[in-house]
Parts: C-alpha cells; sequence; structure tokens
C-alpha cells in the first residue's frame, strides 16, 4: 500500500523506542494532558448545560414568561382580552392573575412573601405548579374558602403543614371605628409545593377570586400571564400583544425580572470554559517541547535524509505528523471519555457520595438533588476541532526548525 514518506518515517518515529526515555515521558504527559484537558471541557461544559437547562425549565416554569397589566385600575375584561392575545403565533397560553407582597404569620414565625391570586383550571397552562405539589393539589383552592399554597420552605420556617392556619399582612392600612390596622386575613393552608430553594421560601398562592376580596379589586384582575412557545421571543411577542389590545397597558418578561441570572450563568459557563481550555494550551506547549526535544535527538537521521534528497518541506512534514498524532490520539481519547463520563455524571457522583459517605448537592440548599448534565454535540464539536488546532500548530514551530537543519553541521561530530 502507497504511504507518502512523511507520513511513513512520522509514524514510525512515534512507534519507535526512544533511547532519550525522557522525551517518551514528555510525550506521554503531552498526550495526558490533552485528554484530561478535553474530557474536563467536555464534563464542565455539559454540567452548566445542566444547570442552565434546569433553572430555565424550573425558575422559568414558575415565573411568568411576561406579563400584561393595565396602566391604570384593572383589567375588567380579561377574558376578551386573553382570546385576543392567544391569536399571536408564539403565544401558547395565558391566565389572569393578582400579585402582592406582604408578610405571613405562624406558631410566632415571620416571614415576607410575595402573593399570587391565581385561577386554578388555568394555572396549568402557564405554569408547571401543578406538577411540582408535594400535598395537596390546586384544585383544592375554592372560591371563597380562602385556602393557601405555600413553598415547602416557607412552610417549614414557619413551621406550619396542611390544614394549619396562617395569617397574611398586606402594607396596606384599614380604617374602621376601633382606629387604623394593617389589612390581615386567616387562611387554612391546604397544599405544598416545592420547585427551587429561593421560590419554595417565598412564594404563596390563593384562588384569584379571594386575591380580588382581600386586595380590594372590584370587578377584574390585575393582568394577564402568558407562556412562549419561545422563551426568547417573550420580550418581542409581549409588546406586540399590548399594541393589539385596545387602551394603555405595562409590559413585563422574564428578561427583566430574571434575566440576571441567567447573563451570570452564561458568564460563569464562559469563563469556566475559558481557565479549562488553559489545560489543552498546557498540552500543546509540551507538544513544542517534546518536538523540539526529538529534533534535537534526531540531528543525524534528519541530516542522512537531506544527503539522500529530502527537501526541507519533507523533513517538516514528517515531524508535523509526528506531533499531530499526538494531538489526534489525545483529543480522539479525550472527547470519549468526556462524552462517556458527560452522559453518566449524575450515576458517577452518587457512587462517590456511597462510597464516601458525603452529599455534594444538598436538597436543603440546592434547588436540586443530583448534578445534572446536558450534552451538546455542538460544544463537543467545538472542543475537539479547537484541540486539533492547537495541537496542529504547536508542531510548526519544532518541525520548521528541522527542516532548516544543515547535514554538514549535524555530522561533524557523528
Amino acid at each position: 500500500m502507497f504511504r507518502p514518506l512523511p507520513f511513513f518515517i512520522g509514524l514510525r518515529y512515534t512507534r519507535a523506542k526512544r533511547r532519550n526515555h525522557f522525551i517518551s515521558f514528555i510525550s506521554a504527559i503531552s498526550m495526558g494532558g490533552l485528554v484530561l484537558g478535553v474530557m474536563a471541557l467536555i464534563v464542565v461544559l455539559s454540567v452548566m448545560n445542566g444547570f442552565d437547562r434546569e433553572l430555565r425549565q424550573r425558575i422559568l416554569g414558575m415565573v411568568p414568561h411576561a406579563t400584561i397589566t393595565a396602566a391604570r385600575g384593572e383589567l375588567s375584561d380579561w377574558q376578551e382580552l386573553s382570546a385576543t392575545v392567544e391569536t399571536i403565533p408564539g403565544i401558547e397560553a395565558t391566565a389572569p392573575f393578582i400579585e402582592g407582597q406582604g408578610m405571613v404569620t405562624g406558631n410566632g414565625q415571620v416571614q415576607g412573601l410575595m402573593l399570587y391570586g391565581i385561577n386554578p383550571a388555568l394555572e396549568n397552562k402557564v405554569s408547571i405548579l401543578p406538577n411540582h405539589m408535594t400535598a395537596g393539589t390546586l384544585d383544592d383552592l375554592k372560591a371563597g374558602s380562602f385556602d393557601i399554597v405555600l413553598g415547602e420552605i416557607l412552610a417549614q420556617m414557619l413551621g406550619v403543614s396542611v390544614g394549619d392556619k396562617v395569617t397574611i399582612v398586606l402594607p396596606e392600612a384599614s380604617v374602621n371605628l376601633a382606629g387604623i390596622f394593617p389589612r390581615m386575613k386567616r387562611f387554612r393552608v391546604s397544599g405544598l409545593f416545592a420547585v427551587g430553594a429561593d421560590l419554595d421560601a417565598s412564594l404563596a398562592y390563593i384562588h384569584i377570586d379571594d386575591a380580588a376580596r382581600f386586595m380590594r379589586y372590584k370587578d377584574g384582575v390585575e393582568g394577564l400571564r402568558l407562556r412562549m412557545h419561545d422563551l426568547f421571543d417573550a420580550p418581542r411577542l409581549a409588546w406586540e400583544a399590548a399594541m393589539k389590545l385596545p387602551g394603555q397597558y405595562y409590559v413585563s418578561d422574564w428578561t427583566r425580572t430574571q434575566g440576571r441570572l441567567f447573563q451570570a450563568i452564561q458568564m460563569e459557563k464562559t469563563m469556566v470554559g475559558l481557565l479549562l481550555t488553559l489545560i489543552v494550551v498546557v498540552a500543546a506547549f509540551n507538544i513544542v517541547s517534546t518536538l523540539v526535544m526529538v529534533v534535537t535527538d534526531k540531528q543525524a537521521d534528519i541530516a542522512i535524509l537531506r544527503t539522500f534528497g529530502a527537501k526541507p518541506g519533507t523533513i517538516m512534514a514528517i515531524f508535523m505528523v509526528q506531533g499531530s498524532v499526538i494531538g489526534v490520539i489525545g483529543t480522539v481519547v479525550g472527547t470519549v471519555l468526556g462524552i462517556v463520563l458527560a452522559l453518566n455524571v449524575s450515576a458517577v457522583v452518587q457512587f462517590l457520595e456511597t462510597i464516601l459517605g458525603v452529599t455534594f448537592l444538598d436538597p436543603g440548599v440546592y434547588f436540586i438533588s443530583d448534578l445534572p448534565s446536558q450534552l451538546l454535540w455542538s460544544d463537543v464539536i467545538m472542543i475537539a476541532c479547537g484541540s486539533l488546532i492547537l495541537s496542529f500548530m504547536a508542531t510548526l514551530y519544532p518541525s520548521w526548525r528541522a527542516s532548516k537543519t544543515q547535514p554538514a553541521e549535524a555530522l561533524r561530530y557523528e
């Protein structure tokens, strides 16, 4: 089988046992560095993608993708407005809401909360809340019953459970014959939910009719929650919906309320990726040092090849092949190991927790109990191609030096 001379000699140099064992050691270190760097990049980026996915599904599954509220007063004809908004392509569903901030007290404990009045029959269209109920259901929220659904962490802070009573206090005063008192109301806990650490400690839900009576809405609601098919279309679609409706409205979307959190995740992913890329860069520099020592060790062989008529380009190609083999093997092995580990990182972490007897992700602190991972083939391709390019570039200078070797100078002391 025909093989070009540079490939034949370059591959033979790669397989041959060297007289200088230190060169072999440096070659192994270079290949191991590439394997470690590529594997770490794939695994870490997959874990970061997993965290981003979990946050998007859970937090953005609970908070509104976008909201439309009246510029003045309340929405009394929200059914008609909802039907109009849902005709816009890209908006999947809408649901009415009433929102308020206040304090909740129970068993002598006081906590701040965000109180939402919702329609239980429509909430599953715009929120994942019904899928994360740990006690009771949203159907238990009946108009006039003044029941409330609390997050699990908030319920633990208050020391209450299903069936207990809590008092909601709004930052508004009520004036009667006895004087001025804050507006408050007793509610019975009918259900608990668990979605994420922060949300479980600050959210509570009641029936929208009870919220209207408690917050003194006459015959309407505060606004509409919108659920989008594509999250990143939320700002545009929300404004489009507001422009299509008669009257003036305030528009808000998740990029204003939660955008900084996801920007922080993307920045962290970028910075971690850059830091881990340094491992690949160091491995590429090791390839440079390896080839420089190989060129020095093979001065006599280079001189003999030159005397037999080998051109400088041939000599350069020989050592480029030898260095590229190190890069290709290290990249391929690292990519395979990275893919396998990224697809099984949760099982590996659980195994380590069992062996070491420690918990890496405490459910009481983090909003997830296992390490999420989402392998994106675009990341794998980018990492593998980047590693191959760096490895190839690392071979250029040593190979160029080898091509400049003068046969007479190299054989003078042989």
